[in-house]
């Protein structure tokens, strides 16, 4: 999202006291140095620009124009503790200056101290509580901290306001996609596609696309990847998104190959190369899957590239090797419930049937629900 209410801009035109009004030549010095360093901060020309400021000091003391610019200065270099000392300073001397407010909010923001942004936030909303800007800052900061509630409630007083703002859509598509209701999510994303569906960013295609992912809508997904792809054809979350539908509709083939794609660019993502090896293990192509999960693990310690060799030892009927690698797995992870079903599947495939029920009885112990779990234990017990 842009700056909200530009100092530069806005300060510039306050500064810009025609020559006509101003009879003290002091007054019209700062005047014109303030223009100057404002015009200087909207070229990216810093360092000038905070030599015209600190002229100003120079000339009147803790000057507002003075102040706010050395803050604007520093916030554009992301010296961001900087920026807070000398908006700090400024309305100290000048209580509610509105562009103070509003850079030391940012500051706050960009240091992830969203608490203490929304308060500054919130003392502007005070007097002007339709300022568009400001109601998407403070509810994307409520957003961050995880108040869905108050985040909710200002993107859709925004919505009141303006049908179709872009940054309410767009915060709210984050906001329930964030707290798993993709269902909102999708609906605030599709939205945004309609409104610009030749311009639409594709970050709205893959978006849409991942909240098909997480409702399982996989063939519906997998268009929107697909025309994200046809804007930038490296773009990971892109490539990712159809890897993943395709592994979801049990097209390990399809999904390999985007797989792939990511690894000629990144080819030391651990990640990748575990779910590359889990699509070639699943196509029965062991040796190519054992490759990959070793490369995972040249790479450090990964917990599903031991799991996936542990399942081809399984799926090669070496059935006491994957079991000690599964009990290993086991002690270190002992929540994951997908381990004890393959130890117990291990067991009962040797016979050893009292056991698969007892680390079956085990997990249960932990008091995690499973399914899955409660399910084999039913049909070992029956």
């Amino acid at each position: 999202m842009e700056d909200m209410l530009s100092s530069t801009d806005a300060q510039t035109t306050d500064s810009a006291v025609s020559q006509t009004e101003v009879t003290d030549p002091k007054t019209n010095e700062i005047a014109e140095l303030s223009k100057k360093g404002y015009q200087l901060l909207k070229e990216n020309n810093i360092e000038e620009a905070e030599c015209a400021f600190k002229r100003i000091l120079e000339l009147e003391e803790n000057n507002n124009y003075a102040l706010v610019g050395l803050g604007d200065s520093a916030r554009k270099q992301n010296h961001f503790h900087d920026a807070i000392e000398f908006y700090s300073q400024c309305l100290s001397f000048h209580p509610g200056n509105n562009y103070a407010l509003f850079g030391l909010a940012d500051c706050y923001k960009a240091l992830n101290q969203y608490h203490k942004a929304i308060e500054i936030w919130e003392q502007y909303l005070v007097h002007d509580d339709r300022n568009i800007t400001v109601l998407t800052r403070v509810a994307d900061a409520y957003r961050k901290i995880r108040d869905f509630k108050k985040s909710k409630q200002l993107y859709l007083r925004v919505l009141d306001m303006e049908e179709n703002n872009a940054y309410a859509l767009i915060g709210l598509g984050h906001l329930h996609y964030d707290f798993k209701e993709y269902t909102d999510a999708l609906y605030y994303w599709t939205k945004m596609l309609e409104i610009n569906e030749k311009g639409v960013d594709i970050r709205v295609l893959t978006s849409i696309g991942n909240c098909h992912r997480k409702l399982k809508t996989f063939e519906k997904g997998v268009s929107f990847f697909e025309r994200a792809l046809e804007m930038d054809p490296k773009n990971f979350y892109a490539l990712f998104g159809l890897a993943d539908c395709y592994r979801g509709m049990n097209q390990q083939f399809r999904s390999v190959e985007y797989w792939n794609k990511i690894l000629e660019i990144d080819p030391k993502n651990k990640v990748i190369l575990t779910r590359a090896g889990d699509a070639y293990r699943n196509m029965g192509n062991y040796d190519l899957a054992t490759e990959y999960y070793n490369k995972a693990l040249d790479i450090e310690f990964d917990l599903y590239a031991v799991l996936g060799l542990a399942l081809i030892s399984k799926g090669e009927g070496k059935y006491e090797e994957a079991i000690a690698s599964l009990t290993r797995l086991q002690q270190a992870d002992p929540k994951n419930y997908r381990l004890y079903i393959d130890l117990a599947d291990c067991y009962t495939k040797t016979n050893q049937k009292d056991k698969a029920i007892d680390i079956l009885k085990q997990f249960q112990k932990t008091g995690i629900r499973s399914q899955a779990v409660s399910e084999m234990l039913d049909k070992l017990t029956a």
